[in-house]
């Protein structure tokens, strides 16, 4: 496999904030960054080489960047898999289309982490609001989630029986649905595994994560968790990355059952918000990890120079036009800012993160909460 040298041209399929700080990275690096992404003016344009405004589905788009690129990637999934497989023509498209076609499905996910032996929650999938009402029926307290497109906490909806199906069912608007029995938790973890195209592996240690109405609002590196479940998370997700040949990064979300038992809940395969605070604590970041893997270059350390912390900020924190107390969050000790670029603070829309380090992982997890609080 030919080493893609610094100098040469990375492209990103997608151009958010993942691509942002990815093309951040590749710069520092040496690299030159294209970007395809259907907003006029994605976070990423501030930090790439050239942009290209196209749809995801583009297929004429997704070519013309490979042909102007020496490797492909992504930092969303919503790309669609026949770009992918039409760019893969030209240049190395790292992870691979089938890679996409995989985890975009949360049914088609599901069943092949069962068909590969990975533990995950008593789900079923459903095709009509007759089999979700059975799901729930059998279940009891449930999640409804659309079998594509969700994220965030976008395409599901939390019930607690039968009657509630149909008001569900409506909202997702979903031809399938995957019906997830709620479990009772003790906490949840992620890893994230950097992989090369032969095979060569890294793993960060596993992030303490704390979700809000679906969406993330704190992680926090190392996991203050057991040795023996910091192993077993780390097996078993590197097991998943090396079963789906994934080339670049892969989180694994996990969730640990009141009596210890993990079970996986998703899969990404690119950079993930549960490890930005490997910026702060880690020898080599997530996103220099990427573009490391993706160029097929040594792997960088994951060791943690210093515990860390990041906390999301929302678009909820602009209130009556005015901007958040950004001074008072930074007067915390140990804290960084990290902005997006983002014109529009809507409500629930990531427009940043704070990011605090500290002694251990509990300081910087105060720390940042402290810095969070003050921004509101």
């Amino acid at each position: 496999m030919t080493v893609i040298e610094p100098g040469a041209t990375i492209g990103l399929l997608g151009g958010g904030q993942l691509g942002r700080m990815a093309a951040l990275a590749a710069r520092e690096m040496g690299y030159e960054v294209r970007v395809l992404d259907p907003d006029p003016a994605p976070p990423a344009a501030a930090v790439a080489t050239s942009c290209i405004r196209a749809a995801f589905d583009d297929v004429d788009a997704a070519v013309r960047l490979a042909r102007e690129c020496a490797v492909l990637t992504i930092e969303i999934e919503r790309v669609a898999v026949a770009s992918l497989e039409a760019a893969a023509q030209w240049v190395p498209v790292r992870p691979a289309a089938s890679v996409l076609a995989l985890v975009q499905n949360r049914e088609r996910q599901k069943q092949w982490l069962e068909s590969k032996g990975f533990p995950v929650g008593p789900y079923r999938a459903v095709g009509s609001l007759a089999e979700c009402e059975q799901a729930v029926a059998a279940f009891g307290g449930s999640y409804v989630k659309a079998s594509t497109g969700g994220y965030d906490g976008r395409g599901q909806v939390r019930v607690g029986d039968p009657a509630e199906c149909a008001e569900a069912w409506a909202a997702l608007r979903a031809e399938r649905c995957v019906v997830e029995q709620a479990l009772e938790l003790e906490r949840e973890v992620s890893v994230m595994i950097a992989r090369r195209p032969k095979g060569e592996t890294a793993t960060y240690a596993p992030a303490l994560n704390h979700h809000e109405a679906g969406q993330l609002e704190w992680s926090v590196i190392p996991a203050p968790v057991p040795a023996a479940l910091t192993r077993e998370a780390t097996v078993m997700g590197t097991a998943i990355a090396k079963q789906l040949d994934v080339v670049g990064l892969l989180a694994v979300e996990m969730f640990v059952t009141r009596n210890g038992e993990l079970r996986v809940n998703e899969l990404a395969p690119r950079p993930h918000n549960s490890f930005h605070h490997t910026v702060e604590a880690c020898v080599t970041s997530q996103f220099e990890q990427l573009v490391r893997a993706v160029c097929d270059l040594p792997l960088g350390t994951t060791d943690i120079v210093r515990p860390a912390a990041i906390a999301n900020i929302l678009g909820d924190a602009w209130r009556n036009g005015r901007p958040p107390d950004f001074s008072a969050a930074l007067s915390v000790p140990g804290t960084r800012l990290h902005l997006y670029g983002k014109r529009d603070p809507r409500p629930a829309r990531k427009m940043g993160h704070m990011a605090a380090v500290g002694a251990t992982p509990e300081e910087a997890l105060a720390r940042v909460t402290e810095s969070a609080r003050r921004l509101r």
